[in-house]
């Protein structure tokens, strides 16, 4: 009977521990041996400590993998359900979400919110269906009806009802009997027995009573309405009888109250109208309960149309008669709450006529609150109703009567009658407490909505119910809350500024009294209880509005963060909404609030906020996109690199939390729920932030990536790129963006992103290589192709940087692609306007008539690899100029890229100085020794021919266009390319150079033999035609830029064995001779003369040179 002082006792003596805990694995343990009602009425109370033991003995058992039936069994097997209701509400509540946490990837309900409604429904199934005394047995249709929207406002699937149906048909729940019975059921004295008789009997009345409790509950969550009452036969007679007679009767009572005013009449009258209520109300028979309560609303003259002549003692009475129904009758009334709930507004705006109170509480104007005058007659005239015709009869000895009548309806018995509707709406059943709240939200908007005096009467006593009514089970809760939070949605909007103030203080009052009581994991009443809150702040645009939101947001925070769980996704929504606001104010308190649920919630209790954690990330990067803090954008990203940090150290908490993500695998949750958040808001910011703010962002997303790539699978790297990849996406719409913009946009982000994305691949070469070198290949390429130099530049560099570090990890199918790629970038970047361009295709003429298309340049020959690209006619000369200058650009660059790729970055410039001291000191000083620091070793000689044809074609172009002095000079005046003529000197040379040394090395190489014939055909070819092109040469200049290629290429034929030497000098011996006759400079006569004792010595024509 005492069970708390039978579990101290057991603790004094050491039997059981003192921790809820313990208590809650006694009960497990001695589960045969205690009375299974008084472990459900001690763990059922609402002490603290008894809920904490409630929950640590769900916590204790396992519901992992069987289905909600089997669970239910196994819940219902150690104890047994107490029958005060709310006592049922805590188990099944937290047995619910005990479910869903032990079935995390069930997929089925979308909240605990579902588990919990369908366990009430399978109790009412258990005993509708196994219960002797139901006649009427619910079917499977109705069943499957009555669970309706219960899944998120979604229906659970058919066949799943269905089956469990079928299970509850053919196996009831049963709950053990305890082996010591207590209560009001006790033992026989004689010590016998129970028979199994009186067993059954016993447990049919619990199971009644338990599945009246249920039923009451489920009808109050599901609308379920008996559309019959079956009591008794002769009650049965009563239904037809009232259906003939109650229009009479209403005629009658109408008749009496409004002709006569003896008080006994009056009397009977409206005893008989509440009779008449009563028994329409009794048989749900709403037409003539609505007709009735609408007769006693008339007469109570408060709802009348007309003005307020004189109140009587018989209207007074009315109103006490109507006050009377709203007691008894409350939860038959339905739709008819409206009439009594408008009669006790007009009734509140009568006491304060009555009482005499000032003008300033009955009229909203700044002139009365501001003067505390009493009303002028026409305001008296606006309030009571009176028309036009009436307004000459009220002077104010006419005002001073009907305030004298008005003042009988203060008297205390109707104020503590009025007062006892609103206390007493906590008896009103589930459907009637619905009913009363929809009819009194009506009321209130209708009081708001008055264009010459809005009053908040009704609002503050829906503020009060709500109070009142909060302590109810949480699926009654719900359904009041859904009318309620829509009726604050709509006052928080209103233009008045007072009375949208005073709505979100009451409802930041409200909240804060909800958010007292916590909530279970898995569940969401929270996230519907503050949803108003989002919907004002963005609705209303009013500053002082939003200011309050955010203000009365950030209390809730302060004080009772420990307590919100899915509240927080509301928050964090409203925070949003700030986050973009031009206000400091609101900015400031909304962003300090988000920063202390980063940097303090979610370090403290972040498993219980985990549902949040997209939302806050959002959140922080809305702050950040608002340009006109940028102090706080700054802050913000640094918040977001922290939010990186959780991810890092809790993966495994956003793995098993997936109640409604049950579609991912366990492996990606921690992906699609904390890094890609992070990660795309981040390049959400780049996309739309100004330059230092988005630097900023750049800095930080290639901070995470690098910090934690390790953690990375490798579908979460493809994702990564595409967002990554979602920087040079601006570069394509060249329609959107200002050119000046664009320009900025290319040569600092997209130019700080691409090196980052080189260093990320190199630094995950392992990860990345077989998932992201086409895709990054492509990307480079791309840079490389547009019309920015330093993004141009920036791009081969990368190209160079990616090959030189990761280049030995390369397969051979990465280096055709490679190789390939620089093919494609080297051909698409040759300038062939420069041969094409001509100054009707460049700009058109300026004697050409209006809107004759400029004449296309002629045509020419195709080159043999790949067709070049004629200009835009149709763009300015200017802007095609740039463009091919960025395109020679792009051609050196390219070319030194190649040089440094297979050969190491400045080997090339230690060789040429190393060829200029041997041809200087008249003795061999280059070393034999072939040391390949580049790329060389690790590509195939296919490759290198490759290349090496690249380097050909740009060294033909070259040539093709310095020759072509009349296109050089018509480009010059036309403004291309400075003060002089324009020339490729540059590309011709060094293009030509890097070939002859891929080629030089190839043919040297003993690995490559196979390769040799090949090689010394291409190579032959080249020196003859560079150093007969050489011998050729008219200008001056023109053989100076070109001495170090011949010192290069005669160096390298100087040194070669006796063979190839021969062959080579055979091959173009005529070729060298025209380099005697030529004033050349003295470290090329040197080497010419290098050359020519040698040769004089393989022919013994001299002896062989010693020196």
């Amino acid at each position: 009977k005492k069970p708390r002082r039978g579990i101290q006792y057991l603790q004094e003596q050491g039997i059981v521990g003192s921790s809820p805990e313990d208590v809650a694995d006694f009960f497990h343990c001695a589960t045969d041996k205690l009375d299974k009602a008084i472990v459900g009425d001690f763990m059922g109370d609402n002490e603290p400590y008894n809920k904490e033991v409630m929950y640590a003995y769900i916590d204790q058992m396992d519901f992992g993998a069987i289905d909600i039936v089997s669970a239910l069994r196994k819940f219902l097997d150690g104890f047994r359900l107490p029958g005060e209701a709310q006592k049922i509400d805590r188990f099944m509540e937290k047995f619910a979400g005990r479910y869903c946490e032990t079935n995390p990837n069930l997929g089925l309900f979308a909240s605990a919110d579902t588990a919990y409604v369908l366990s009430y429904s399978i109790i009412m199934l258990t005993t509708d269906l196994h219960s002797a005394n139901v006649r009427y047995k619910m079917t499977k249709e109705q069943y499957i009806r009555m669970n309706r929207g219960i899944n998120d406002s979604k229906d659970l699937p058919e066949e799943y009802l269905s089956a469990i149906y079928d299970e509850i048909a053919g196996s009831e729940i049963k709950m053990r009997l305890s082996s010591h019975l207590g209560g009001k059921y006790k033992q026989p004295r004689d010590g016998a027995l129970w028979s199994e008789k009186r067993k059954k009997l016993l447990f049919n009345v619990e199971s009644e009573m338990l599945a009246s409790t249920a039923k009451a509950l489920m009808e109050a969550a599901s609308h379920v309405v008996n559309v019959e009452f079956t009591t008794g036969t002769h009650v049965e007679h009563a239904r037809p009888m009232f259906k003939l007679v109650w229009t009479p009767f209403l005629a009658a009572f109408s008749v009496g109250l409004q002709d006569c005013d003896d008080a006994d009449i009056a009397s009977l009258c409206l005893e008989g109208i509440r009779s008449a209520v009563r028994i329409a109300c009794i048989f749900r028979m709403e037409l003539e309960r609505d007709a009735f309560i609408q007769a006693m609303a008339r007469f109570t003259l408060l709802t009348a149309t007309s003005g307020i002549t004189e109140m009587k003692s018989k209207n007074i009475d009315t109103i006490k008669t109507l006050i009377t129904v709203a007691h008894t009758d409350g939860n038959y009334l339905g739709a008819a709450w409206h009439e009594i709930l408008k009669c006790t507004s007009q009734l509140e705006l009568a006491q304060m006529i009555g009482t005499g109170v000032k003008a300033r509480y009955l009229f909203n104007t700044r002139s009365a609150s501001s003067g505390g005058v009493t009303p002028s007659v026409d305001q008296w005239n606006d309030l009571l109703g009176t028309g036009a015709d009436d307004r000459l009869f009220m002077d104010p000895k006419r005002i001073n009567m009907i305030q004298e009548s008005m003042g009988e309806t203060s008297s205390q018995s109707i104020v503590v009658a009025v007062d006892r509707v609103f206390t007493g709406s906590t008896h009103l059943d589930g459907d009637a407490i619905v009913d009363f709240v929809k009819a009194l939200t009506f009321v209130s908007m209708e009081e708001l909505q008055n264009p010459v005096h809005p009053r908040m009467f009704s609002l503050q006593k829906i503020v009060e119910i709500s109070y009142y009514n909060m302590g109810r089970i949480r699926l009654q809760w719900s359904r009041i809350w859904a009318v309620l939070g829509e009726h604050f949605n709509r006052v928080g909007c209103i233009p008045n500024e007072d009375v949208a103030v005073f709505a979100i203080d009451s409802l930041r009052q409200l909240s804060m009294k909800f958010l007292e009581k916590g909530e279970l994991p898995n569940f969401r009443f929270q996230k519907d209880f503050l949803r108003p809150f989002e919907v004002i702040m963005s609705k209303n645009r009013n500053i002082v509005i939003r200011d309050m939101v955010v203000r009365c947001v950030a209390q809730m925070v302060n004080s009772q963060s420990h307590n919100i769980k899915s509240g927080w996704k509301n928050i964090f929504s409203v925070f949003h909404m700030a986050a973009s606001d031009h206000e400091e104010n609101v900015v400031e308190m909304a962003f300090q609030t988000a920063g202390k649920i980063v940097t303090t919630v979610y370090e403290r209790n972040f498993n219980a906020s985990i549902d949040s954690f997209q939302d806050a990330v959002k959140c922080l990067s809305e702050f950040a996109c608002n340009s006109q803090f940028p102090d706080t954008s700054m802050e913000a990203i640094r918040l977001i690199r922290h939010c990186a940090r959780y991810v890092s150290e809790r993966p495994q908490a956003f793995s098993e939390h997936a109640m409604d993500e049950f579609h991912i695998a366990e492996e990606d949750r921690a992906w699609v729920r904390g890094w890609f958040p992070v990660l795309f808001e981040l390049s959400c910011i780049i996309n739309r932030c100004k330059l230092d703010v988005r630097t900023r962002a750049l800095t930080v997303l290639f901070e995470i990536i690098k910090s934690y790539g390790h953690m990375f699978r490798p579908s979460w790297w493809v994702d990564l790129f595409r967002v990554v990849f979602r920087i040079f996406d601006n570069l394509k719409a060249t329609t959107s963006i200002v050119e000046p913009a664009r320009g900025e946009w290319m040569t600092t982000t997209c130019n700080h992103a691409l090196y980052a994305i080189v260093d990320v691949f190199n630094q995950y070469f392992a990860q990345l290589n077989g998932l992201m070198l086409i895709d990054l290949m492509e990307q480079i390429c791309a840079c490389a192709g547009l019309d920015n130099e330093q993004l141009a530049r920036s791009a081969t560099n990368c190209l160079e940087n990616l090959v030189v570090t990761s280049g030995p990890k390369f397969s051979e199918s990465d280096w055709t692609l490679v190789c390939n790629s620089v093919v494609g970038v080297f051909r698409s970047s040759t300038p062939h306007g420069l041969l094409s361009w001509t100054a009707t295709a460049g700009g058109g003429r300026a004697d050409s008539p209006p809107g004759t298309p400029p004449r296309s340049p002629p045509a020419r020959e195709e080159e043999s690899s790949q067709p070049p690209s004629s200009p835009n006619i149709n763009r300015p000369s200017v802007q095609l100029f740039t463009s091919l200058l960025i395109k020679c650009v792009v051609q050196l660059e390219l070319i030194q890229t190649i040089d440094n790729i297979v050969f190491f970055p400045s080997a090339s410039k230690k060789d040429d100085q190393e060829i200029l001291v041997d041809a200087l000191l008249r003795q061999r000083s280059i070393s034999e020794d072939l040391k390949d620091e580049g790329m060389y070793n690790y590509m195939s000689t296919e490759q290198l021919l490759l290349l090496t044809q690249c380097l050909v074609e740009s060294h033909s172009f070259a040539k093709s266009f310095n020759a072509n002095n009349e296109q050089r000079t018509a480009l010059w005046k036309a403004g291309f390319k400075g003060k002089s003529k324009p020339h490729l000197m540059k590309q011709e040379t060094q293009s030509l150079a890097c070939a002859v040394r891929i080629l030089f090395r190839v043919s040297q190489d003993p690995l490559r033999e196979p390769d040799w014939p090949l090689v010394e055909q291409q190579l032959l070819g080249l020196c003859r035609e560079a150093i007969g092109y050489y011998a050729s040469m008219l200008s001056e200049g023109h053989r100076d830029a070109w001495t170090s290629l011949i010192l290069l290429l005669l160096s390298r034929v100087l040194y070669l064995d006796s063979q190839r030497f021969r062959t080579h000098i055979e091959f173009y011996y005529a070729d060298l001779c025209e380099l005697i006759s030529l004033d050349n400079k003295a470290e090329l006569r040197t080497l010419i003369c290098k050359l020519f004792y040698r040769i004089g010595a393989c022919h013994n024509l001299i002896e062989t040179h010693s020196s």
